[in-house]
């Protein structure tokens, strides 16, 4: 039987139930990994598990609210205890809604910096001194090349995601001496539902910026996760974001 390179690692992914995030949960899946997956939509996330089960790995599910701290706090526990320990987590949850800054309520704002951005550092809190203690660990957090160039509309958006950016890069100062390495994907548009959402104006508009021309597809984006989650691939990998974007940013 062939090895995947994610045998023997454990990964918790949050907003595992469509989109990117089950993208990465089935590769990581097929590369041999055991799972913890979650979000807060139930019925997709054991749509999602079962996905990872048929590929042969051991996929269990947790509802959970990520911007809340004891609920992360439990969630990363519950890996450790179900499924021996901690040493991959993928920071995938978000949501993507659309105003103009002068129009949007700061209700708007406070609930796109708790899904986007607080749960990052929530989930980055409890789950990294596990892999401190253990002198290994790798960190997925999913930003957006609009946290890197901004986007009309998505002021909220667009600064939760370049605050993961900088909360990538600073954590990876940090843990890096100690074998934990903390790296970003920064997708482009990618066609998910949570994209579904934006309305056909502007998607039309951003293709047409797009050098590739199209949008991405979630299973475009897994790869780079997959790769920075395994060894030797991912090694020297630390405090990156990587751009699978279509050609809409290159740095």
């Amino acid at each position: 039987m062939a090895m995947g390179a994610l045998d023997n690692r454990v990964a918790l992914v949050t907003g595992a139930a469509s989109g990117i995030g089950a993208a990465i949960a089935a590769a990581y899946a097929e590369e041999g990994a055991r799972l913890l997956l979650a979000d807060r939509d139930g019925a997709r996330l054991e749509d999602s598990a079962r996905r990872c089960a048929d590929a042969g790995a051991t996929a269990v599910t947790s509802p959970v609210d990520v911007t809340d701290s004891e609920a992360t706090r439990r969630l990363v526990e519950r890996c450790v205890t179900e499924l021996g320990g901690i040493d991959v987590l993928v920071n995938c949850a978000g949501i993507l809604t659309q105003a103009p800054l002068v129009e949007m309520d700061p209700q708007t704002w406070d609930e796109m910096i708790a899904v986007d951005l607080r749960s990052v550092f929530l989930c980055c809190r409890w789950a990294v001194p596990h892999m401190l203690e253990q002198r290994w660990g790798r960190v997925v957090n999913i930003a957006s090349q609009l946290g890197i160039k901004g986007g009309e509309s998505l002021t909220h958006y667009s600064a939760a995601k370049a605050g993961v950016i900088g909360l990538t890069k600073a954590l990876a100062r940090e843990v890096a001496p100690y074998g934990v390495l903390v790296n970003a994907i920064a997708p482009g548009p990618i066609e998910t539902p949570m994209v579904a959402g934006i309305t056909e104006t502007w998607k039309s508009a951003k293709r047409a910026e797009l050098p590739l021309g199209r949008f991405g597809r979630p299973e475009e984006v897994a790869p780079t996760a997959v790769l920075l989650a395994s060894e030797p691939g991912g090694n020297l990998y630390v405090g990156q974001v990587l751009g699978p974007n279509s050609g809409d940013v290159m740095p």
